[in-house]
C-alpha cells in the first residue's frame, strides 16, 4: 500500500507524460465530457433536425474516424508523439467550431462536425498510448495508462454531470456548452503541444527485418473485439434489459452507470498496480473469466423477475464493472509491450480498430440477442467472452523488441 500511495501521487503524472499532459488530459476530458453525450440533442434541440438524420451523421463520423485510425498509427511510427495526441485534440476543436457555425436545418454541416468530431475521438487513444509507452516502462507504464482512464472517465463524468445542470437553459444552453467544448480542447492541445516529446524511428533488425505491425497480435486482436462488449453493458444492455424485459424505472439504469463511472475513477489504478506483478496475458485472460461470470449473473439475476430483478442486477453489475477494470488496465499494457518497436503505433492502431469495431456492432448484437430471451443474450455473450479469454491465453509471446528512447531536444 505504501508502494501505491507513493506511486500514485509522485511517480504517476511523471509516468503519464508530466505535469502539463495531466493538466491537458483532464482539460480535454472535462471539456469532452460537457458536450459528447449530448451531441445528439444538439442536433435536434439547437438545429432542429430529425432524430434520424443526427444519428446518421454522428455514425459515419465515428466510421470515418476508425477509418482514419491506421493514419494515426503511421504518423507515430514516423516518431511523433505529443504532436498527434495534439492534433486530435485540434481537430476536435475544428469540430466545434463548425458546429457553431452550421445554421438550423443544416445537415451537411452538422454531418461536417460530426465527422470532425469522430475523427478526433477515435484517434485520441491510440495516440496516448504511444505518448505513454513512450515516457513509462514496466509496472509505470501499466498505472500510466490505467490513470489516464481514471482520469478521462472523472473528467467526462464531471463534464456530464454539469452539462445535465445546464440543459435546462434548452438551446442556448447546448450553444454555450459547444463552445466550452472547444476552449477547453484548445487549451489541451496548447499543453499538450508544449510537451514536445518526439522519438527517432525505430530501424529493422537485421535479423528480424521489419516485423510490420506485430501479426502475432491478431488472436488477442480478435478477442478484443468480444471483450470490447463490456463497455457498453452499462450503457446499452442493461438498460434494455432492465426497462423492457424487468419493468424496471430508468432510475436503475441512471445508478448503475453512475456507479459504474465512480467504480473506474477509483479503482482504476490500484487494481491495476496490484494486478501487475503477474503476466499480463494472465491477467487479460482472468478478466474475460470475471466478465464471464459476470454474464451468467445477469442471467440468473434476470430469472428473479421484476421484484428482486432489477437490485440483483445492480449487484451483479459490480462485479461487471471489476471485469472491464481488469481488461481495460491490461490489453492496451500488454499491446504496448508485445508490438515491435518499429510499428508500435501500427500495432495501437489496429488495436484500436479492433475496440472501435466491438463498440460498433455490440448494440447492434444486443438488441438483435435480447428479443430472443436472457439465455440468448447473456448465455451468447459468457460463451463468446469465455472463448476470447481461453484464445488470450492460448497465444504465447514471443521476445519483444526493446522500446524506444525520446529523442534528444
Amino acid at each position: 500500500m505504501a508502494f501505491l500511495t507513493t506511486f500514485t501521487f509522485r511517480a504517476l503524472v511523471r509516468a503519464s507524460g508530466g505535469p502539463r499532459y495531466a493538466v491537458a488530459l483532464a482539460v480535454d476530458a472535462l471539456g469532452t465530457g460537457l458536450l459528447r453525450p449530448f451531441l445528439l440533442l444538439y442536433g435536434v434541440l439547437v438545429l432542429d433536425l430529425p432524430a434520424s438524420a443526427t444519428g446518421f451523421a454522428m455514425t459515419a463520423g465515428i466510421v470515418m474516424g476508425l477509418l482514419c485510425v491506421p493514419a494515426v498509427g503511421w504518423w507515430l511510427d514516423r516518431g511523433a508523439r505529443s504532436a498527434v495526441v495534439a492534433a486530435s485534440m485540434l481537430v476536435r476543436v475544428v469540430g466545434v467550431v463548425v458546429l457553431l457555425a452550421t445554421p438550423t436545418g443544416n445537415s451537411w454541416l452538422f454531418a461536417a462536425a460530426a465527422l470532425l468530431l469522430g475523427i478526433g475521438n477515435q484517434a485520441w487513444p491510440a495516440a496516448h498510448a504511444a505518448l505513454v509507452a513512450t515516457v513509462a516502462h514496466g509496472r509505470e507504464r501499466d498505472a500510466a495508462l490505467a490513470g489516464g482512464r481514471a482520469l478521462r472517465n472523472a473528467g467526462m463524468g464531471v463534464g456530464a454531470l454539469l452539462a445535465m445542470v445546464c440543459l435546462a437553459g434548452g438551446g442556448t444552453a447546448l450553444r454555450v456548452l459547444a463552445a466550452v467544448t472547444g476552449v477547453a480542447c484548445l487549451v489541451a492541445a496548447v499543453l499538450t503541444w508544449s510537451v514536445r516529446l518526439r522519438v527517432r524511428p525505430a530501424t529493422p533488425s537485421a535479423e528480424g527485418g521489419d516485423e510490420g505491425p506485430a501479426p502475432r497480435l491478431r488472436g488477442l486482436l480478435a478477442a478484443n473485439v468480444i471483450y470490447a462488449f463490456c463497455l457498453q453493458v452499462p450503457e446499452i444492455a442493461l438498460p434494455l434489459v432492465l426497462v423492457t424485459r424487468l419493468d424496471a424505472s430508468p432510475m436503475w439504469s441512471a445508478a448503475i452507470f453512475v456507479a459504474n463511472t465512480v467504480l473506474v475513477v477509483a479503482l482504476q489504478v490500484p487494481v491495476t498496480v496490484a494486478l501487475s506483478r503477474y503476466s499480463r496475458r494472465s491477467v487479460l485472460a482472468f478478466g474475460g473469466v470475471v466478465l464471464t461470470v459476470s454474464y451468467l449473473g445477469f442471467l440468473a439475476a434476470t430469472s428473479l423477475g421484476p421484484g428482486w430483478g432489477p437490485p440483483a442486477v445492480a449487484l451483479v453489475s459490480v462485479l461487471c464493472t471489476l471485469g472491464e477494470i481488469v481488461y481495460a488496465g491490461t490489453a492496451t499494457a500488454l499491446v504496448t509491450v508485445l508490438a515491435p518497436a518499429r510499428a508500435l503505433g501500427r500495432t495501437l492502431a489496429r488495436f484500436e480498430l479492433s475496440t472501435g469495431f466491438g463498440l460498433a456492432v455490440s448494440p447492434m448484437v444486443f438488441t438483435a440477442l435480447a428479443p430472443h430471451g436472457s439465455a440468448a443474450l447473456w448465455g451468447g455473450l459468457a460463451g463468446a467472452t469465455l472463448l476470447a479469454s481461453g484464445t488470450v491465453a492460448a497465444e504465447r509471446d514471443r521476445a519483444t523488441p526493446k522500446a524506444e528512447a525520446p529523442a534528444p531536444r
